[in-house]
Formats: structure tokens, C-alpha cells, sequence
């Protein structure tokens, strides 16, 4: 990878003095970025400043599921932060994601029972695979739990943690330029109020710029200046979408690789079927729920007949679509299915819904999940294709995940689709990670040796990359997880890994 080039900007910039230069600037104050703000910390080192394009931290965001790997490595970064997150939990935040005024309801959680369950079933509606809602269930099979929380309530619970002057919003990163003269690499910022809207991480009902969820939504206006900030690292955790990410890889032979590539995977959603009949209702209930709140329903047969499955079977499973029920206040369903980018660009309400039909009548759904979609209300149709930074790239040498002295975590450098679970939980193994490594430069007084810093980020890299390329293949593949012995494999070499010996093997 090129290195950063020293440039200059045509802006006007309010720099900050040249003898001020952080040890770390890290970009994006989402749950990965400040989770590694707060491992810093731990560690020594408070010469660090979190930089976000939000507004404003508002209620924003959809729940997300933390999972035995994700508390471990969150644990090992400051177990301060994990227990913060613990107590987070204590209080769920439901918001209204599409309606116009984004109202917020606030209510004290039911915790699941042991019994529940999330339950993959075929079309006759048998079970096939399930695995426990209950936290304890987790912590006893795997030694970690399971939290289900807010990503506003844990992005809270991390940013508490720090000093409030640490954590800049409304700084948005427009580039990032290497001095050499000043052993720095230079972070330059603006706040800007048209702000476009992120395609990328947000569901949306298919109009321009609905970026229903985005922070960047606020609407009051905010003066626009530019800024600067140097730091001997930068460590990028600004999503999918992210600006280092570009910038890092512009001019080079990783340009390529500098957006996110389309995973071919969409989700369409709608959150409410508010009028079913009771006998539609008593069926589904009765043949598919059987008392659980959240089931998978596809089609599991096409693996049925073979313990080694060839490859066009496996290709003919994933194609299938797979629709997720729940249960709860309402039924509502996500439908996951394998259409190219163009025919759900732009598309909306009635057109999503008839969408969703056709992949069910390919797929040889069951009439009555059918019946049931045909009663989705239009107004609630929502679409969110999903995007990739592919881990392994067969035909190419992977882009690296830093240069110099910038380097890449969280989905801006691996993101994918959310159907394992593992966005966030994957981030925070790379904040454990990355914070160990850049503790031990500050140990050895290495910030002005880029060749050990170099050092370090490779070291990461070649820790991370092999383990992200099975958590994205499992995660792009995972209907072919069908038999309970593939399932278990999963289950014991993400969860049941031993975080001592990898921060050992780090350390080495």
C-alpha cells in the first residue's frame, strides 16, 4: 500500500498548535471507537481524542446482540466497560426507527426465559436448529453471556467512560495526510450541516437520502469551520463507509477496495402486520411459532439429503430466500434474499411488498406465510441491501488494513452483513487487539518508529484477517450451517476461544 502523500489543502484550517499531537486520534465514536478510547485509557494512555461526524448523539440505531466472543474481548479491554454494558442492558430503547417524529419509548425489559428460543424451521414448520435467548444458557455452554442492548445504550455506557472533552462530535474526516517533518501523520475536520446520507448501514423505505437512522439527521443549524488534529496514530472505526478508508486507499493499487462492494444480499423488512385474521394468526402461530418469539423459516430440504451436499445444492440453499417472524408485540418479518443491487434500488412501499411475493412464489413458500405477507401494510415496507469489505479476495492480494500510521478496524476494514451476529463483536475483538499492540509501543517509546508500528498493525493483521475470513464466509453461507454437528464446530471456535492466549500471542 502507498503511503500517505504530504499535501497541502485548499481550505482554511484551525489548526491545533504543532507541539499538540495525540498519541492516538481515533475516528468515529461508534461502540468500536469508543471501546478502543476506553482500552487506551486503561492502559496508560490519555493523550487521545475521539473524533465523530454525528451532530449529536441522539437515540439512534436497532438493537444489537453481543455475543460470548464480544463480552470476552470487551472484558479484556477494560473491565470497566463491561460492566458498564451489563448495567446498560438493564433498560432497552425501542425506537420508533421510521416513524417521522422518531418518537422514543423507554421501558424496563422482559429478559427471556431459559425455555425460549430462536428457532430455524422448514417449510412443513419442524424444527431443524435453535439455540437459547436465555443469557445464562450462554454463559454456562460457552462461559460468557449474551446481551441484547440498544446501540445507542452501548454506545452510552462506552462514552460515559471518558473524559467528555476526549469525544468530539461534528467533526467530520475530509482527509488524512502524513508529515514526515513532524513525525505526525494530520487529521483535518469540518462541520458541515448537508451532510450526505450513508447508503451503506441504514434501512431505508427506497427514497433518496432517507437515512432514517443516521445521527446526521439533526436539524438544527451548526456553524461550519474546519479543523485539524496530528497524532503519531490514527486508528479508523468510521464503519462501512468509511472516509479514512478512501482516503488511505486513493492512488493506489487498493483503490478498488475502497468502497464497500454490494454482498448481492438484501433484507426487506416490515416491522408490524397490524390486521391478521385470527384464524391466519392461530395457524401460523400453531404450525410455525409454537411458542417461540423469533423463528428462521427456509428451505431446509435442499440439504436434506446429503451429509456432503454438492456445490450446486449449497448455491441453489443460499439462493433461497429466508424469512425471519417475530412474535412479539406484533408479527413483523425480515425476508433475506439474493437479488441484484438495481432491482430494489430506488424501490419503495407497494414495490418491496411485491418483491417479497415473487421471491416467496420462486421459492415455493408455504401459502399460508404468504397470505400472511400479502396483509404487510405498504406504508411499513423498509429495504437495506448489505455490503461487504471482503476479508479474503481470491484473485488479488487482499487490501492491507493499514498505512503507516493509520490503521483500520471494525466494518472499515471487514464489515459485512449482520446475519451472524458478529459486526460488533468482531469490532471489539479488533479493539482488544489493536489496543495491546499500540500499548506496547507506548511501553517501548516506540511513537516515532514507523517501521514498529508498521510492525504492529501487520502483526494484527495477520491475527485478524484468517479469523474474519470464516466468520464472513459462515456469515454469507450460514443457511448451509444446517446440520447440528457444522453448528456446533461454529459455536466452539468463535465463542470457546481462549482470549489469554491470543493477547499472549500478541504479546510474543
Amino acid at each position: 500500500m502507498n503511503n500517505l502523500q504530504s499535501q497541502s489543502l485548499a481550505h482554511s484550517f484551525t489548526d491545533t498548535p504543532i507541539n499538540k499531537i495525540y498519541d492516538v486520534v481515533i475516528v468515529g465514536a461508534g461502540p468500536i471507537g469508543l471501546a478502543t478510547a476506553v482500552g487506551l485509557r486503561n492502559r496508560g494512555i490519555d493523550n487521545i481524542l475521539v473524533v465523530d461526524q454525528t451532530r449529536a448523539f441522539r437515540q439512534v440505531g436497532q438493537i444489537v446482540e453481543l455475543l460470548p466472543n464480544g463480552l470476552k474481548a470487551l472484558k479484556n479491554v477494560d473491565p470497566n466497560a463491561y460492566e458498564a454494558v451489563q448495567t446498560a442492558r438493564l433498560t432497552f430503547v425501542y425506537s420508533q426507527q421510521f416513524d417521522d417524529e422518531k418518537t422514543t419509548e423507554v421501558i424496563e425489559p422482559k429478559l427471556p426465559k431459559a425455555s425460549l428460543e430462536w428457532v430455524y424451521k422448514n417449510f412443513q414448520g419442524q424444527t431443524v436448529q435453535s439455540f437459547s435467548l436465555s443469557s445464562d444458557v450462554w454463559l454456562k455452554n460457552y462461559g460468557e453471556g449474551r446481551v441484547p442492548i440498544s446501540w445507542y445504550d452501548l454506545q452510552t455506557a462506552l462514552r460515559q467512560l471518558l473524559p467528555e472533552d476526549q469525544v468530539k462530535p461534528n467533526h467530520r474526516c475530509i482527509d488524512v495526510v502524513d508529515e514526515p517533518e513532524n513525525e505526525c501523520v494530520r487529521l483535518d475536520c469540518i462541520s458541515d450541516t448537508s451532510v450526505e446520507a450513508n447508503p451503506y448501514a441504514f434501512w431505508a423505505d427506497g427514497q433518496k437520502n432517507n437515512d432514517t437512522q443516521s445521527q446526521n439527521s439533526d436539524r438544527s443549524p451548526q456553524p461550519s469551520i474546519t479543523k485539524s488534529f496530528r497524532a503519531k496514530i490514527i486508528v479508523a472505526a468510521d464503519g462501512i463507509n468509511s472516509t479514512v478508508r478512501r482516503i488511505l486507499y486513493a492512488d493506489s493499487s487498493n483503490q478498488a477496495f475502497a468502497q464497500p462492494e454490494y454482498s448481492g444480499l438484501t433484507a426487506i423488512y416490515c416491522g408490524e402486520i397490524p390486521d391478521i385474521p385470527n384464524e391466519l394468526r392461530a395457524h401460523i402461530e400453531e404450525t410455525f411459532f409454537a411458542g417461540s418469539p423469533i423463528i428462521t423459516v427456509t428451505n431446509y430440504e435442499l440439504l436434506s439429503d446429503s451429509e456432503a451436499p454438492p456445490q450446486n445444492a449449497v448455491r441453489a440453499f443460499n439462493e433461497c430466500p429466508s424469512m425471519v417472524l417475530s412474535n412479539r408485540r406484533s408479527i413483523g418479518y425480515v425476508m433475506r434474499v439474493l437479488v441484484p443491487l438495481y432491482s430494489i434500488q430506488g424501490k419503495s412501499g407497494s414495490d418491496l411488498l411485491d418483491l417479497v411475493l415473487q421471491e416467496l412464489e420462486k421459492a415455493d413458500f408455504p401459502d399460508v406465510l404468504k397470505e400472511l405477507v400479502q396483509l404487510s401494510p405498504p406504508e411499513n415496507m423498509r429495504q437495506r441491501p448489505h455490503y461487504i469489505h471482503r476479508a479474503a479476495i481470491s484473485e488479488n492480494i487482499p487490501p492491507a488494513w493499514s498505512g503507516g500510521r493509520v490503521v483500520l478496524i471494525g466494518d472499515a476494514a471487514h464489515g459485512m452483513p449482520p446475519f451472524m451476529g458478529q459486526g460488533a463483536n468482531q469490532g471489539f475483538e479488533d479493539a482488544m487487539v489493536v489496543t495491546t499492540l499500540i500499548t506496547n509501543i507506548a511501553k517501548e517509546n516506540n511513537w516515532d518508529n514507523k517501521q514498529a508500528i508498521a510492525s504492529a498493525f501487520e502483526k494484527y493483521e495477520r491475527l485478524r484477517r484468517p479469523f474474519m475470513e470464516y466468520i464472513q464466509e459462515a456469515t454469507l453461507t450460514k443457511s448451509s450451517l444446517s446440520s447440528n454437528q457444522v453448528w456446533q464446530e461454529y459455536y466452539q471456535k468463535v465463542y470457546n476461544r481462549n482470549f489469554d492466549q491470543i493477547i499472549a500471542e500478541l504479546l510474543a
